[in-house]
C-alpha cells in the first residue's frame, strides 16, 4: 500500500517526483534482490533435492547394490533413492505401465528382454558405453541390450546354464557318472535311470512360464539354431536346427517326470533335491541350492547333431526411463551400479556368471582356475542371447505353445515350428 501511495505521488512537483523515485528505486532494488535470491535458492533446491524412484525386480535389494546406492546418496547432496523391491511376477509390468501412463520411475532393474519394447515406445533413454568399456564385457553380453545400433540398458546380472547330474542315482543305475557330450548320450543316461530305478532321468520344463522358453533355448543354442537375426530383424526360427531341437525335447518326455506342463525350472530343482529326477538344467547358483548330502556334478549342456556345447546368455539390466527431468542423475547411478568393482562385488556375492572379464580388474577373480565355474564360463562364446522382440510376452507365449505342443503330442515338430515362426512375424 505504501509503495502504491508513493507511485501516485510521482505525479506531483518535480522535486517531489525525484525524491520519491530515489526512494522507490532503493525499495525496488531491495525487493528485486530478495526475489532474485529466493528464486536462486528455490532453483538450487530443485536441482539438489531430487528423488530417484527405483524399481528393483526380484523382491529384494542385494547388499552389493545397497552399498553403491548409499555411497551415491552420500556424495550427492539432496538426492534420495527411493527403492521399491517388487517380485518378478509383477515388477516389469509395473515399470512399463507407469511409464506408459506418464508417471515413469527414474530407473528399473528388469529383464533385458523388455528393452526393445520400451525403446520402440520411446519410454527409455539409450545409454552410452565407451568402446574401452565394451571390450570388458563377456562375448555376446551387449547383444542382449542392443537394438537399432544403440544400447538401451546397462547389463547388471548374467547367467549361463549347465546340466546338473545326481551321481548317486547314475551310479545306482549301474553307470559311470561322466559328462554326456551329446544329446543321444544324455538321453541314454536318462533312459537307463528310468528303466533301472523307475525315477525320471531328466527334469523337463513345459509350464507356461518364462524359463520354459529359456530351457528350450539352451538346447536350441547347443544345436546351432536361433530365433531371430538381430541385425536384419528376420525370424530364423523355422530351420532344420529348430526342428531337431523340438523333436529332441519331445523325445525327453518319455524319460522325464510326469506332467512336464506343470513344472518350471525352480520346481525341477526341488525334484532334483528330492532325488525324483537325475538331471536338470540350471544356472551357477544351483550348486549352492542342492542338498549337501547329494553327490552331484555340473557339466556343459550336451551338443545337438548340428551344434556344439552352447547356452542361453540371459541378462537383466538397468534401464533409465524418459520424462522424469533427472535422467542424467539416474544415468549416473545406473553407471555406478554396473561398473568395475561394484559389478564384480554383485557377481561374486550373488554367485552369477561373471558379466565382465575381470582378469586385470581385480586380484584372483572367483571363477578363475575353478573347474566348477569353467562349466559356466567356457560356453559363453558359443551361446546365444535371449531374443529381443517388441512384444516379449508374445514371444514367450508363442515359444511356450510350441513346446507344449510337442510335449502333449499335438503336432509334428516341423509343423509346430513353422506355425510358431509365422506367428512371431507379428511381434518382432
Amino acid at each position: 500500500w505504501r509503495l502504491k501511495r508513493e507511485l501516485i505521488t510521482v505525479s506531483g512537483p518535480l522535486f517531489l517526483t525525484t525524491k520519491v523515485n530515489m526512494k522507490m528505486l532503493k525499495k525496488i532494488q531491495r525487493i528485486s534482490l530478495i526475489g532474485a535470491s529466493l528464486f536462486l535458492l528455490m532453483g538450487l533446491f530443485q536441482i539438489q533435492a531430487q528423488e530417484l524412484r527405483f524399481i528393483m525386480c526380484g523382491g529384494e535389494v542385494r547388499a552389493a547394490d545397497q552399498k553403491v546406492i548409499d555411497a551415491f546418496q552420500a556424495s550427492h547432496s539432496g538426492v534420495t533413492v527411493n527403492m521399491e523391491a517388487v517380485p518378478w511376477g509383477t515388477c516389469q509390468d509395473k515399470s512399463m505401465t507407469l511409464a506408459a501412463a506418464g508417471d515413469p520411475v527414474s530407473l528399473s532393474y528388469m529383464g533385458s528382454r523388455t528393452l526393445k519394447q520400451l525403446a520402440k515406445n520411446n519410454l527409455i533413454v539409450s545409454v552410452s558405453i565407451p568402446e574401452a568399456d565394451q571390450a570388458n564385457y563377456q562375448p555376446g553380453i551387449l547383444n542382449t541390450v542392443s537394438y537399432e545400433g544403440k544400447f538401451w540398458g546397462f547389463p547388471h546380472a548374467f547367467s549361463t546354464k549347465a546340466l546338473f547330474i545326481n551321481c548317486g542315482l547314475i551310479e545306482k543305475a549301474g553307470m559311470q557318472c561322466v559328462q554326456p557330450h551329446t544329446w543321444e548320450g544324455m538321453y541314454q543316461m536318462a533312459k537307463t535311470v528310468k528303466d533301472k530305478l523307475g525315477i525320471a532321468g531328466v527334469g523337463l520344463a513345459a509350464k507356461d512360464f518364462d524359463n520354459t522358453m529359456h530351457q528350450f533355448l539352451n538346447y536350441l543354442y547347443s544345436n546351432g539354431g536361433q530365433v531371430i537375426d538381430s541385425e536384419t530383424n528376420t525370424i530364423t526360427l523355422n530351420s532344420p536346427a529348430t526342428v531337431e531341437t523340438l523333436e529332441f525335447y519331445g523325445k525327453l518326455v518319455s524319460v522325464a517326470q510326469e506332467g512336464p506342463t506343470a513344472f518350471e525350472r525352480s520346481q525341477l530343482k526341488d525334484l532334483f533335491n528330492d532325488e525324483k529326477v537325475a538331471m536338470y538344467i540350471d544356472g551357477p547358483w544351483g550348486g549352492g541350492q542342492h542338498k549337501k548330502t547329494l553327490k552331484t556334478i555340473a557339466v556343459p549342456i550336451p551338443s545337438g547333431p548340428s551344434g556344439t556345447n552352447g547356452t542361453l546368455l540371459i541378462t537383466d539390466s538397468l534401464a533409465v526411463f524418459k520424462g522424469t527431468g533427472h535422467e542424467d542423475v539416474a544415468m549416473e547411478l545406473a553407471r555406478a551400479l554396473s561398473s568395475g568393482e561394484a559389478q564384480y562385488e554383485l557377481d561374486s556375492s550373488w554367485g552369477l556368471t561373471p558379466i565382465m572379464k575381470y582378469e586385470g580388474m581385480v586380484d584372483n577373480p572367483y571363477y578363475v582356475n575353478s573347474s566348477y565355474w569353467s562349466v559356466f564360463v567356457e560356453p559363453i562364446g558359443s551361446g546365444g542371447p535371449e531374443p529381443l522382440f517388441v512384444e516379449y510376452k508374445s514371444l514367450q507365449t508363442v515359444i511356450n505353445s510350441m513346446i507344449q505342443g510337442i510335449v502333449l503330442g499335438e503336432g509334428s515338430a516341423k509343423d509346430l515350428v513353422a506355425t510358431a515362426a509365422q506367428e512371431l512375424e507379428e511381434f518382432k
